[in-house]
Parts: C-alpha cells; sequence; structure tokens
C-alpha cells in the first residue's frame, strides 16, 4: 500500500475505486465499506483508493478537539496495510478545502485527481460545503461525470448502528468489551515511557507512565486488564488510567501507568502500546499505601486468572 498526499504524479493510464470517509476507527462498519471496495475493484481492474484525513474536519473547523480521535494515523496506516489497498490517500482538510461545494470536490479531485471510476461510500456519507453532499446527489453526479456508487447500509451489533460516535461514547464509559465487539479489535493508545516519580517502583509494583497523543480519545479513570506492547512481543499487564489519589494527593496529574506482569526492563525513553481488554474497577483513594498495595495485588490476580482462562 502507498500512502499519497497528491495526485498530479499518479499515472494517468489508471482507474480507481474510491472509499470515502472520515474512517475514524476503522470499525467493524468501515471495514464492510473497505471490504466491499476492494472485492468490486478486483473484479473491475481498478485500483483501490482509500479517500480520508489526517485530522477530523469538525476539529479543524471548530479550532478545538470536538472529536477525539480513535484510531492514530499510524493505526490506520497498520490497519489497511493488512487490508490490501493500493492506495491510502491522505487530503489536509484546511479553511479553502472546506469551502469547495460537493460538486467540485468530485470533479476536481476525484473524477480529474485520482481517475475515479467507482465510489465506495457508507449510508450517512456527507461531502463539500458545509456538508450539502450526500449519497444521493454523488449518485447524480456519478451519472454525469461516469462513475458507479456503492452505498453501504449500517452495520448493526445488538441493535447498535456501529459509528465511531457510539465507540467514543463506550471507551469514555470504560466499556472495553463493547468496543471490541464494535471496533472489531481491542483499543489501544500508542505513546513514550517518560520518567515519573517512580512510586509504583516503591510499592513494588513498577510502571511505565506514557504520554498519549493528545488527540486520542481516553478510556475512563479506572484500572483495566491490558497487554503492552514492547520487545516485539504483546505482555500481560493492568493499566491505571486517572490520578492516583492515594500516593499523589490533590494535587495528582492525569497519567496511564501500566504495570506489566513478570517483567523487569527498564522502559524509559522508549514507545510502547498498551491494549485495553476489560475494566476491572474505578479508581479510588485508598486509606493507607498499605490498602493500596493490597488492592494492586488482587487487580493483578484477577487480570492472571483472566489471561490464564484465554490460554
Amino acid at each position: 500500500m502507498q500512502v499519497i498526499t497528491r495526485t498530479d504524479k499518479l499515472d494517468r493510464n489508471i482507474y480507481t475505486g474510491v472509499g470515502l470517509g472520515n474512517f475514524d476507527g476503522l470499525h467493524i462498519g468501515h471495514m464492510a465499506l473497505i471490504g466491499t471496495l476492494i472485492s468490486e475493484c478486483r473484479l473491475n481492474g481498478l485500483a483501490s483508493v482509500v479517500y480520508t484525513f489526517r485530522k477530523h474536519p469538525e476539529n479543524i473547523l471548530r479550532k478545538n478537539l470536538v472529536n477525539p480521535l480513535i484510531t492514530s494515523n499510524d493505526q490506520k496506516i497498520r490497519v489497511l496495510e493488512a487490508q490490501d489497498i493500493d492506495w491510502l490517500y491522505y487530503q489536509d482538510f484546511d479553511e479553502e478545502f472546506s469551502h469547495l461545494s460537493p460538486e467540485d470536490f468530485i470533479k476536481n479531485i476525484l473524477v480529474d485527481g485520482l481517475n475515479m471510476r467507482l465510489a465506495v461510500v457508507g449510508f450517512n456519507y456527507r461531502f463539500g460545503y458545509m456538508g450539502k453532499g450526500d449519497p444521493e446527489l454523488l449518485k447524480r453526479l456519478g451519472d454525469k461525470y461516469g462513475f458507479r456508487v456503492i452505498v453501504v447500509p449500517p452495520v448493526r451489533v445488538n441493535s447498535e448502528i456501529v459509528s465511531s460516535t457510539l465507540i467514543r461514547q463506550y471507551i469514555k464509559k470504560g466499556k472495553m468489551e463493547r468496543v471490541f465487539q464494535l471496533l472489531g479489535r481491542h483499543f489501544s493508545l500508542k505513546g513514550m515511557v517518560v520518567d515519573g516519580r517512580r512510586i509504583g517502583r516503591t510499592l513494588g509494583f513498577p510502571t511505565a507512565n506514557i504520554i498519549a497523543d493528545p488527540e486520542m480519545v481516553v478510556p475512563a479513570n479506572g484500572v483495566y486488564i491490558t497487554k503492552t506492547f514492547t520487545d516485539n512481543r504483546w505482555l500481560n499487564s493492568i493499566t491505571n488510567v486517572g490520578y492516583a489519589p492515594t500516593v499523589r494527593g490533590r494535587e495528582g496529574r492525569f497519567s496511564i501507568e501500566t504495570h506489566i506482569l513478570d517483567y523487569h526492563d527498564d522502559l524509559y525513553g522508549r514507545e510502547i502500546e498498551v491494549c485495553f481488554f476489560k475494566k476491572l474497577r474505578g479508581e479510588k483513594r485508598f486509606e493507607s499505601v498499605d490498602a493500596l498495595k493490597r488492592q494492586v495485588l488482587e487487580d493483578i490476580e484477577r487480570a492472571a486468572d483472566y489471561w490464564e482462562v484465554l490460554k
């Protein structure tokens, strides 16, 4: 898969099928769309393109973080590379681009720029200035400019329509098992391990404290069963999201701290990825450090039992 940001050097003899959307999350609804795109492109001799944005358009237009990301750009690339997509097109979204009319966007960017002969979109796809374009307009433009349109219906899980908005809500509630059902994989955060106060080490439970991308959504405060990727392998772990009120008091800083079970190497200055499986409990202030230590031991035992069942 090639990642591209410009169309001026593309082979003008290649025709494409394009999957259109924000694709934040690349959840099971998005993957249904992408699966349709790939199969149709193979049947019709088209190069497959996923067209999306580096940053969520709403965050650019409103000048703040309206929709925190479920999947980083690096994670998108990793997921899509496994799907045999030919090109991933990252469009930079700015004020000028936001004022393109729906027809100008289709003609100038997709038809003239990408030689599009097939467009695959979700049932609620919107495009062009102020989101005035919809699937019905896209079909009319397809008749005008010579491309076919496939509209993928919604995907439902237990009567809920799968969407990035719904997944964000579940992440913020700490309902990671439900997130897995809708996302099709476990939610994860990547970050550099930074030097903290090393309180966990003094308690006998050394932790890796990461600074995640500030644009990513963060799970609800609490303790989670996780797996952590380091040394080219996934290791069993537990992760605390929050302020660690027992050891930091009222002036605690927000942190994402992971204790990797039976791991003793120093991770400071290294990048790790933490994958969230299940919330064990909410964050609380304990009456003493000894009470906290007893609870952490119980958390580790419950996590170990969880992984044992999965063997």
